[in-house]
């Protein structure tokens, strides 16, 4: 299973997001540490889900790193966030 689409499981799966974007952008990061040919390895999700009501930026993001799990937070260089309520 590629990375974006296990990233993609995890989050469905621990958030049941209303909107749920998974981007691949690692492409623009080409020469840049951490980037790996092929691609899977700097990502943007953008997501919004009620299980963010009343969670701090901080908490979010904690949470997302959490679903996500250390096994596949330790295969991608880069994330961003963007999580909404």
């Amino acid at each position: 299973m590629s990375r974006t689409a296990e990233i993609r499981r995890r989050l469905e799966d621990e958030f049941s997001p209303e909107h749920l974007e998974v981007l691949d952008e690692s492409e623009s990061h080409r020469g840049h540490a951490g980037f790996q040919e092929g691609g899977e390895s700097h990502f943007r999700v953008r997501m919004t889900s009620s299980a963010f009501a009343d969670q701090s930026r901080i908490a979010r993001h904690r949470a997302v790193h959490s679903a996500l799990g250390s096994d596949l937070m330790g295969r991608i260089h880069a994330l961003a966030l963007e999580l909404n309520a």
